[in-house]
């Protein structure tokens, strides 16, 4: 979305009905957005934040120290909704990194990292692990990085209702590739198994469902997704 059509939006959806958590702006609707089937009334039409967005930005302001302590910060393909607003942020070491993306300080392979061991105190990698082939070696990178005692969230597209990951390299049509892994350059979907495999690389893995910290009210008004996971690690 333009810069210019952003603004258009935000003033034509004006209104009192639900609020990005992000900007505090408020509307009478959010936009719809989806590849193969476009969920209704989940984009906001200011910061174009999507469910998991929100969620995160809530967590990480009520429940963590992540917007008051020093911290030195690693994110990975930032989001547009967060970008200015953590490089505006005093208490924060802010270092951003994606092979392709221009908002990238640093131009590198998840899988090869060019940061020494331990050292940053927050790693933020949300929805990037599903589009690396080798997330084993990705997370073991992440794992380099942080150090002992720091945390991260590694949010993913996930199907909760799905034990196992799956994924098929036989499957080559981009079109069935979306209906099946939700984007064509997704190589899997992830199961519940994905919090196991965090375990196995050596984080502590806590499987967070903030929504049901927060009333239903709540949820609605800020357009979550009911019982989206949060995987908040530790090393």
């Amino acid at each position: 979305m333009s810069y210019w059509v952003r603004p258009i939006f935000a003033l034509y959806y004006k209104g009192t009905t639900y609020t990005d958590p992000i900007d505090e702006k408020s509307f009478r609707k959010f936009l719809p957005y989806g590849y193969e089937s476009p969920r209704e009334n989940v984009l906001s039409p200011s910061t174009l934040s999507l469910e998991r967005h929100r969620l995160l930005w809530l967590y990480l302001q009520n429940e963590t120290n992540f917007f008051t302590a020093s911290l030195k910060v690693l994110h990975f393909a930032p989001e547009q909704a967060y970008y200015k607003r953590f490089r505006g942020l005093n208490n924060l070491e802010y270092t951003t990194t994606d092979l392709l993306s221009p908002l990238a300080d640093v131009k590198a392979d998840i899988c090869n990292l060019p940061f020494e061991e331990n050292s940053f105190d927050v790693i933020l990698c949300n929805h990037v692990l599903e589009h690396i082939p080798d997330d084993t070696r990705a997370m073991q990178e992440l794992y380099r990085v942080l150090r002992p005692g720091g945390w991260g969230i590694f949010q993913i597209p996930q199907d909760l209702k799905r034990e196992n990951t799956y994924e098929d390299d036989s499957i080559t049509d981009k079109k069935e590739r979306a209906k099946i892994f939700g984007q064509y350059d997704h190589v899997r979907i992830y199961g519940r198994d994905y919090f196991d495999k965090l375990r196995s690389i050596g984080f502590t893995v806590e499987e967070i469902d903030y929504t049901s910290s927060l009333t239903t009210v709540e949820v609605d008004r800020y357009r979550l997704a009911v019982g989206e996971i949060i995987p908040f690690v530790k090393k």
